[in-house]
């Protein structure tokens, strides 16, 4: 069948990206957090087999391609993949398919990654499906410092943190310090009979949590570390680290806040971190920090974006 200009534009814009051959679509599916079940995997198979080429792809965002669908099969294909709850998207100028990291059941996890990840999904990818923005929006939640999925290359990025609860009082200055040989950072050492703890340097990773025998460290405070103006691509830029270390609550605040200044700041074709250069880091944090455009949110959510 003759597919006309507009049709792609349509189709793509519900997750069915062109393939090469300009006569079939690659279906993007959303796994929400990085997960699916047994049922779900056998429904993409079946699919794969009655639909498209017999294949699966696994793209950068942890979403889940299916290759070689023909473009009259599209309304069947949906309604095959929604008996096991999955749907297609992805793409546009909106918050994209989120990326959690294996913290939940990782032995380095410090947060249950992919809970939260459900949850901003729920809140931002399908609450705010319908909100345009200046440009796409990426989110990552990482469950350490280890970064696995680098959540400061993405436009918001979350980090698991545990901070170090160093009771000086308890510390003996042992000379083969377990502390010092357990830190991956090396941010601590043994100096003048008592562990000193470089702030600058420690990662709060919390690998030394509960490892002095003699109770020095007997906990840390869990927190959430968030990242902004995160790029990866053809332009790279790190994301800025946020000064205060938040709880869970307060960093999925922030991520609504981030969207709603990039809505309202934004122009058309810029990336939130190109916004947050031109803006400059300092007003970007007050900003966040503070709850004005969350009182502003309707306002906001109706603005059109503003020309590049």
């Amino acid at each position: 069948m003759a597919v006309t200009a507009e049709e792609k534009k349509r189709v793509k814009a519900m997750g069915f990206l062109p393939n090469r051959d300009g006569e079939h679509v690659s279906a993007r599916i959303i796994t929400v957090n990085g997960v699916m079940n047994a049922e779900q995997m056998r429904n993409l198979s079946e699919a794969a087999l009655k639909f498209g080429n017999g294949q699966i792809a696994l793209t950068s965002r942890m979403t889940l391609e299916l290759p070689g669908v023909k473009y009259e099969d599209i309304p069947a294909f949906q309604e095959f993949v929604a008996r096991e709850n999955m749907v297609t998207g992805g793409t546009g100028a909106k918050v994209r398919p989120l990326v959690s990291c294996k913290g939940t059941v990782c032995v380095f996890g410090l947060i249950d990654t992919q809970a939260l990840t459900q949850e901003l999904h729920e809140l931002f990818y399908e609450g705010y499906r319908s909100v345009t923005l200046p440009h796409k929006f990426k989110i990552a939640v990482g469950g350490c410092p280890n970064n696995c999925v680098k959540p400061d290359l993405n436009d918001v990025g979350i980090v698991g943190q545990r901070v170090p609860a160093f009771d000086r009082e308890k510390c003996r200055g042992c000379k083969k310090c377990v502390i010092e040989r357990t830190c991956p950072m090396k941010a601590s050492k043994v100096e003048d009979g008592k562990l000193v703890m470089d702030p600058k340097v420690c990662n709060s990773c919390g690998r030394c949590v509960t490892k002095c025998p003699f109770g020095a460290i007997p906990d840390g405070t869990v927190g959430y570390r968030v990242y902004v103006g995160g790029r990866w691509g053809k332009q790279v830029r790190h994301g800025d680290k946020l000064s205060p270390l938040f709880t869970k609550e307060e960093a999925v605040s922030v991520v609504e806040k981030a969207i709603l200044l990039f809505k309202s700041e934004g122009k058309a074709g810029e990336r939130f971190g190109s916004m947050v250069d031109r803006l400059g880091l300092e007003k970007v944090e007050r900003t966040l920090v503070a709850n004005d455009l969350l009182a502003r949110k309707e306002e906001i959510l109706n603005m059109e974006v503003v020309a590049g």
